[in-house]
């Protein structure tokens, strides 16, 4: 097994104990991020009703053309446009599912900014 293949394996691992207690509802939707080398995403769903309430990355056409060379602050970027297409659609509360990765650098930018838009998890 390679060392690529064991940190698929842990972080794999991680989600499933994560995604025990965290499950989204119509009244407080999961907020879930993931995260690629280049890309960052957030999805708002609603796992009940097996609903994506809202979406957004550094692929959207609202911020594909206003991002720099800075994952985080792109992030932070996508943080703030998925908190305010939630306020359009008059989401306030989330349960922020990290998805196995660890909760610092752009994963706590896209939050901290998400916060910062209105969102509260």
């Amino acid at each position: 097994m390679t060392a690529a293949n064991q940190k698929l394996d842990g972080r794999t691992k991680r989600k499933l104990r994560i995604r025990k207690t965290v499950v989204g509802t119509a009244e407080r939707p999961r907020m879930s991020v993931f995260r690629s080398a280049r890309h960052i995403y957030a999805q708002v769903i609603d796992d009940l009703g097996g609903v994506t309430m809202a979406a957004a990355s550094t692929m959207s056409p609202d911020l594909r053309g206003n991002l720099d060379g800075n994952k985080t602050a792109s992030a932070k970027k996508v943080g703030a446009l998925v908190a305010e297409m939630c306020k359009a659609k008059s989401i306030v509360k989330v349960v922020f599912d990290r998805n196995g990765y660890r909760y610092h650098g752009r994963i706590k930018a896209l939050a901290d900014a998400a916060r910062e838009g209105g969102l509260e998890f």
